[in-house]
């Protein structure tokens, strides 16, 4: 990639290493001699204070002095001759005003953004274009509004880095020759119709109704499973049953705090500790 200084040259309109010519040096010597006749007093109209983020495109005679802007730090104005045009090098903030944008589904929006940018070649802002602030501002809501008419409103809504990022990459190329470069673009805010938004609430409201009804199809589904996998574990040892009856009993007695008087068959204890009904007839006839 070419650097700064190389871009700047590259750029330049209206630089010349062109000779100033007789008449010229003529004018340039005749404004030294102007300079030096009302010093001292000249020294602080001809000395010109440049701001470290400032740089200084100097004209003498109409055309531009050097290939590249002069700062920061005191420069030299020669008086009548000269004519010197200060640009700022710090980034700029530009606010896009909310765009009334058609999309490609035929959903009216609304959509602002920021974009933030900084001159880099101070010689290319103030040869190549009027108002660069201007014509970058305005450049910016009509890329906007052309990038966004060719994408769907959920598109817009769920893929905004990537807009920007294609927003960025198009302003930067084409704000090369003003010597600006485009640091980031930001989508701020997306206005759709308050119908609209009603539908789409109705939509997604209707979309998640129906996505819980799945899933409470299938827990039933998995509990009926459950139950039919306990149902022939119980059915193997019926013991198992008479004892989870009397786990329920306990659970229901421990929340409730309450006394449960239930019937209690003896038979019910056949098979636990080897007890029965007929042994326990036997037990009470010896005794």
């Amino acid at each position: 990639m070419d650097s700064p200084e190389k871009l700047e040259k590259n750029n330049l309109v209206g630089t010349n290493k062109s000779r100033l010519g007789v008449c010229g040096w003529i004018l340039v010597s005749l404004s030294f001699l102007l300079m030096l006749i009302t010093f001292p007093i000249s020294i602080w109209m001809c000395l010109k204070i440049i701001k470290e983020y400032e740089r200084a495109v100097v004209f003498r005679l109409g055309r531009i002095q050097a290939d590249k802007a002069k700062g920061p730090g005191l420069i030299l104005v020669l008086p009548c001759i000269d004519v010197f045009v200060k640009v700022d090098l710090r980034t700029v903030t530009c606010n896009i005003p909310p765009q009334e944008i058609l999309t490609r589904d035929s959903v009216t929006t609304q959509v602002d953004g920021v974009v933030y940018y900084r001159i880099y070649s101070a010689v290319s802002a103030v040869a190549n274009v009027n108002d660069v602030h201007q014509a970058t501002f305005l450049l910016a809501q009509t890329t906007l509004r052309n990038v966004l008419g060719t994408q769907t409103l959920s598109q817009i809504l769920s893929g905004r880095e990537e807009i920007a990022h294609s927003i960025q990459t198009l302003l930067d190329d084409a704000t090369e020759l003003w010597g600006i470069r485009v640091a980031r673009v930001e989508i701020k805010d997306v206005r759709i119709p308050v119908q609209l938004q009603r539908s789409m609430a109705a939509e997604a409201e209707a979309t998640r109704e129906a996505r819980a009804k799945v899933l409470a199809a299938e827990g039933e589904m998995n509990a009926s499973k459950s139950l039919k996998s306990a149902s022939m574990v119980l059915a193997e040892s019926p013991v198992a049953l008479q004892l989870r009856y009397l786990q329920t009993l306990t659970t229901v007695a421990t929340e409730k705090n309450s006394t449960i008087v239930f019937p209690l068959p003896m038979n019910i204890l056949e098979g636990i500790g080897g007890i029965s009904y007929d042994n326990n007839k036997k037990v009470t006839a010896k005794a």
